[in-house]
């Protein structure tokens, strides 16, 4: 029982969890603004359109109720969340392209081919290791790489 206990305490101290765990209060603090806002701005100012409380819109069918005036409130509040939630990803991924670019250093290659054995050896190498050919050394001229 110990070490079962000792593996949640570190799985539940792990950074992730408690990213997460952040995360989810923050997010359920921001459903509360967004269903603030259609639920007292945007549902009235939809009402004014239909003269009554949009939320209490509700259609009567066979002795069933249905409210479609709260339904339509709700798919208002996933659609802002949603929206929200994609800009913030959208933000995120380019800061990381940032980065990612940063990190990205042209890089001069340290291997080649030999052209006989077709095994990767230094790029510095007059002779493969592998089958012992005599390799050609290529002078590159400055003026071709300009070209």
């Amino acid at each position: 029982m110990k070490k079962f206990l000792k593996e949640f305490r570190e799985f539940a101290l792990k950074g992730n969890v408690m990213n997460l765990a952040v995360g989810v209060i923050i997010g359920s603090a921001f459903q509360g603004i967004v269903t603030s806002l259609t639920d007292n701005i945007l549902s009235p100012i939809i009402g004014l359109f239909t003269r009554q409380n949009f939320d209490s819109l509700q259609l009567n069918i066979f002795g069933i109720t249905l409210r479609y005036g709260a339904f339509i409130t709700a798919l208002i509040n996933f659609v802002i969340m949603a929206f929200v939630v994609f800009l913030l990803v959208k933000g995120m991924n380019r800061i990381l392209s940032f980065d990612d670019k940063r990190k990205k250093v042209e890089v001069k290659p340290t291997e080649k081919d030999c052209p006989y054995c077709m095994t990767k050896i230094n790029i510095n190498a007059s002779r493969c290791p592998h089958c012992t050919s005599q390799l050609e050394t290529i002078a590159i001229n400055e003026e071709d790489i300009a070209r």
